[in-house]
């Protein structure tokens, strides 16, 4: 168990586990950017750090900053919340490498579970039931079109290595 833990997120998510935290008898560091100053969060959590300007890629998307702020709080584990840094294998290489816990899945992971056609490539071996799919290199339209066809439309477009529903289109038929 851990005495302090800083929740590298906001709003609601950081609110629930700020709560789930408090709980467990877990001391909560939050952070927060010049724009979430006087947010929930920041009022609920034991400890606030000041991470940067407004701008996500200024503050939340700062591992660095937010590898710093954990340090200097005294938190032994980062807890991501989702989005922003929660399924960045690279922010996790850096929290460990700082002797710090991620409460999360492993880098390891996270990079096998990002790339979609490696993911259920995996989950295949494991036996784990899939929505079929066409997961291979080649990427003419003939060869698409059949692949298509094969599955059954409508069928949905996703980009190999997006999350969040980005990079998705649906086909509704061959034209």
């Amino acid at each position: 168990m851990f005495a302090r833990i800083l929740i590298a997120n906001r709003g609601e998510i950081a609110c629930r586990v700020i709560r789930t935290a408090r709980k467990m008898g877990v001391r909560t560091v939050a952070v927060y950017s010049d724009a979430d100053a006087k947010s929930l969060h920041v009022a609920m959590a034991d400890e606030a750090v000041h991470i940067g300007a407004s701008p996500v890629g200024e503050s939340y998307l700062r591992g660095d900053k937010i590898v710093a702020a954990a340090l200097a709080a005294g938190a032994e584990a980062i807890h991501p919340g989702y989005g922003f840094l929660s399924e960045n294998p690279d922010f996790v290489d850096q929290v460990t490498a700082a002797g710090l816990v991620f409460i999360g899945p492993s880098a390891a992971s996270i990079r096998a579970m990002g790339l979609k056609d490696a993911a259920k490539r995996l989950m295949e071996k494991a036996g784990v039931p899939v929505v079929p799919g066409y997961h291979g290199e080649a990427q003419e339209i003939v060869l698409l079109a059949s692949k298509a066809r094969e599955i059954g439309y409508p069928v949905l477009i996703k980009a190999r290595a997006r999350g969040g529903g980005k990079g998705m289109r649906r086909v509704e038929h061959p034209d």
